[in-house]
Parts: structure tokens; C-alpha cells; sequence
């Protein structure tokens, strides 16, 4: 067992820790969440979670909003900014805190590192102890910034969900097939909230194993990129309760031109069982989409703990 994987399987405490650490933002400004990277695709399951929740909010990428932040939203005056990075030393999400602050908005860091440049850059900071061996692949603290950030538009855990979370983990981990890891194309579906969380999950598939991946929308899918689909293809279908009878249908008819399902929630090749609402998914299947990734890099020899080209902190000169 190598470092990530310990990681992801002893995460679970920290989530007990943080549950119930946070509660609700006011409800007078319009959320913007910025983040790179995983801290981006966070931000698009947060907002999604927070439009839900009768609050208007949108994601944008770090870089986006400090370059061009007029394109996605043009009142600095009635907004909340949710600066998203693990490190808290991020170029492009601390200069665009520091950015928005200056132009009147208010920012919350959410962070890891309470004692970051991005803490300094913040108005206020929502953070939490994350496992100290966590490496490069953002494992734990991920799921630790969403879990927060749900917190922050007043999302209340179920004191099960971190069992459920470990469980649905554990029982993909068990089910994966070797088959599963001979496809050379791996293709992640997820709607509503769950589209941000399909984009983390071919995210860390891809940096983790180096395996080409594309993330949807599952209704788009047929509008096109269906027609990559062979036996070299792979799909992850993370399925929303409110939409499951047409994600069943488009899984079959992914399944009849050569792909290898894995239901997240749902039919597949292997089906995992998911025991919690959409409105805590999002977190609550984090973990299993990293095993995921785990696995499929060690199926290729690959170390999770050093990949290749990445580092933990992205900083610019």
C-alpha cells in the first residue's frame, strides 16, 4: 500500500472532525467560487449545491476570474467570493482573492492551511486539519474543502454519511474488475451537482494513471460524443436519483456499442450501491473515484506519489 492509498482510506476521520465545524454564509451577495484544478471542479459542485439552495452562484476558473472577471460576473459590490486552494499559496487564486478584495468584494479563503497567503488575502477563512501525509494527488483535502464549503450554504450531514462514503469506496475498490483497467478511454457522466464531481473524477483518473478521460453531462453524451464509444471505452455513470431512468436508458445503449459500465447508484457491468441522497453525493463519492484513479495507476505500474509533470503547489514567477 503506498502512500496515496493509505491516504485515501484514512480519510474518513478528518470528515468527522469537520462535520458540524461550519455553518451557513449570509444569503445577501452572489457566491463566486474560484479554484485550479481539483479546486476548480469543488467549485463547480459547490455551486451547483448552492443555485439549489435558492442562492445564486457560479464557478470560475482562478486564472478566469483575476484576468477577466466582467465575462462571468459585473458587481464586485454584491458578491462573495469563495477562493478554493488546498495549499493557500495558489499564484492564481491568491492574486484573484487579493484582486477582489480590492475591487469590494468580500472573501472567504477555504483552505487547509489556515496560516497560508490566501488566509492573509481573505476576509475570512474556513479551513480544517487535513492528514498530513496527504501528497501531490489531492485526496483528503478535497474532500475536506467540499465537505466545508457545503457546510457554508448550510448543508447538514447525516451522521452517516462518512460510513456510507467509506463503504461505497471499499465495495468499488472490491468490485473493480482487471478488465476495467485494459480500456484506454474512460469517460465519467454526472449531472446536476454531480457534473462537477464526474470532471474531478476524470481528473484524477487521467493525472493519476494517464489515461485519457472526457467528463459530461449524461443527456449530452448521445449529442456526439457517443461516437467515440468502442470496446476500448470505459464509463463511469454517476447516477442522480431525479434522472435515473434516463441515465439507465443511455448506460444500455452505451453498453451495446462496447463500453464497460461501472454504476455509481445504478446499473452497469458492476453495479455499487449508493445508500445517500443527491444532496450529499457530491462528497459522499468523492473517495470511491480515487480509489479509482489509485487503481488504475497501479494496473500500469505507475506512482501515484510522484506523478508525472505534477507537483503539490502550482506556484508562477
Amino acid at each position: 500500500m503506498n502512500t496515496t492509498e493509505k491516504v485515501i482510506f484514512e480519510q474518513f476521520p478528518y470528515w468527522d472532525a469537520a462535520i458540524g465545524s461550519t455553518t451557513a454564509t449570509a444569503k445577501d451577495k452572489v457566491l463566486v467560487y474560484v479554484g485550479c484544478g481539483t479546486s476548480y471542479y469543488l467549485a463547480q459542485i459547490l455551486a451547483a449545491y448552492a443555485n439549489n439552495a435558492g442562492r445564486q452562484a457560479i464557478a470560475v476558473p482562478g486564472a478566469e476570474w483575476l484576468n477577466r472577471p466582467s465575462f462571468f460576473w459585473p458587481d464586485w459590490t454584491k458578491t462573495h467570493v469563495v477562493a478554493i486552494s488546498r495549499s493557500g499559496e495558489t499564484t492564481e487564486t491568491v492574486a484573484a482573492a487579493r484582486n477582489s478584495r480590492a475591487n469590494g468584494a468580500f472573501v472567504t479563503g477555504l483552505t487547509v492551511e489556515p496560516e497560508s497567503s490566501l488566509a492573509r488575502n481573505s476576509d475570512q477563512v474556513v479551513a480544517s486539519r487535513t492528514h498530513p501525509e496527504e501528497g501531490i494527488v489531492m485526496t483528503v483535502s478535497a474532500s475536506l474543502m467540499l465537505l466545508l464549503g457545503m457546510q457554508m450554504i448550510g448543508t447538514v450531514f447525516p451522521s452517516s454519511v462518512t460510513a456510507s462514503a467509506e463503504n461505497i469506496a471499499k465495495s468499488l475498490d472490491a468490485a473493480l474488475p482487471a478488465a476495467m483497467h485494459s480500456r484506454s478511454h474512460v469517460v465519467f457522466l454526472g449531472g446536476g451537482p454531480l457534473y462537477g464531481l464526474a470532471s474531478e473524477g476524470a481528473l484524477k483518473l487521467m493525472e493519476m494513471s494517464q489515461v485519457m478521460t472526457q467528463a459530461f453531462h449524461p443527456l449530452e453524451y448521445r449529442h456526439g460524443p457517443i461516437s467515440l464509444v468502442d470496446e476500448k471505452t470505459a464509463v463511469v455513470m454517476l447516477y442522480s436519483s431525479d434522472q435515473k431512468d434516463a441515465e439507465t436508458q443511455l448506460v444500455k445503449e452505451i453498453q451495446d456499442k462496447g463500453a464497460f459500465v461501472i454504476g455509481l447508484g445504478g446499473p452497469g457491468d458492476i453495479e455499487i450501491r449508493v445508500d445517500v441522497d443527491l444532496d450529499v453525493a457530491g462528497v459522499a463519492l468523492l473517495p470511491a473515484l480515487q480509489i479509482l484513479g489509485e487503481r488504475a495507476a497501479q494496473a500500469r505500474h505507475l506512482d501515484t506519489v510522484a506523478p508525472r509533470h505534477l507537483t503539490k503547489v502550482v506556484t508562477l514567477a
